[in-house]
Formats: C-alpha cells, structure tokens, sequence
C-alpha cells in the first residue's frame, strides 16, 4: 500500500535520497548533475504549487511529484508536472499511482490539462506509462536532451486535456 500525501519539511532528507541519485545520472531531467541539494530543494519544493510524497507501507518515502502551473497567467489553465521514484521500489506501480493521483490533484486546483515539457525519448518506460494515462506525444523536439551516453537525443512535449 502505498499512501502519497503533501511533503513536509520533515521529509527532505529522505526525499533528497530519492532524487539526488536520479539528478547526478542526467539521464531523464534537464537539471545540472551537479545540482546542490539546495538548489534541488528550490526547485522541487519552493517552486512549484506543491509537492507530494509517495511512502510505502513502512513510511518510507519511495517516490514523489510536484505539481505546478505550465505558465504564467494566460497558460496557467495546463499544469506541469515532475515525477521520480527511488531505485529500489522501481517497477511496483507507484509511478502510475502517482500520476492518477496528481491527474486527480490537478483537476481539484483548477487545470484543464497537464503537460509535461521534456519527457527525454530514451525514457521508454515513461513514455509507455505516460501513454498508458492517456498522454499524447504533442511534439518532438530533435536532439534536445543531451544524454550522458546516448549523446544528443530527442526528447518529446506530452499533454492530456483532463
């Protein structure tokens, strides 16, 4: 059982060791490999309108989400999104329950759609699950992520009217 629920300042330090090891692979987000963890705690959690944590059945934090307009005003109407489970409890479905669950959050703060920016090709498993949600590739940006052994790769723009 997995229970997600809003973050608390309580919880960084057991979320900053789920995502620190998914930022310094550079493989699925743009951000610097070598982030600082308070810039990641800026970006992760100031930033954007909230963020959520998935816990197991222990409490321990296993995965997490941020939710947060697309852009400003005019564009604030379509959300973005960002999500990432920890190594150890990949392949368990949590990012599928994540992704229903901020769907459902996003429809409860007022977005019409969700889109997600730069969802890098080489990702299959998250295209597939995206897809699986009912997210279409909305665009493709050619060579737009710079992979650390795939080199340039393109990198899609997926968006779901909800």
């Amino acid at each position: 059982m997995i229970d997600i629920r809003p973050f608390e300042d309580k919880d960084w330090a057991a979320l900053w060791r789920v995502i620190a090891p998914v930022f310094r692979a550079g493989e699925t987000y743009a951000f610097s490999p070598d982030i600082t963890e308070t810039e990641a705690y800026r970006l992760w959690v100031q930033v954007p309108s909230a963020t959520f944590v998935a816990a197991d059945e222990t409490g321990e934090v296993c995965g997490t989400y941020y939710i947060k307009p697309n852009q400003p005003a005019l564009g604030a109407h379509v959300c973005n999104c960002g999500y990432i489970v920890a190594e150890k409890a990949r392949g368990k479905g949590i990012a599928s329950q994540m992704c229903r669950h901020s769907q459902l959050e996003a429809v409860n703060r007022g977005f019409r759609a969700m889109q997600y920016n730069l969802v890098v090709s080489t990702n299959e498993s998250a295209v597939r699950l995206w897809e699986k949600h009912g997210f279409d590739v909305a665009g493709t940006l050619p060579n737009a992520f710079r992979h650390p052994t795939h080199g340039f790769v393109d990198a899609f723009v997926m968006y779901k009217q909800l």
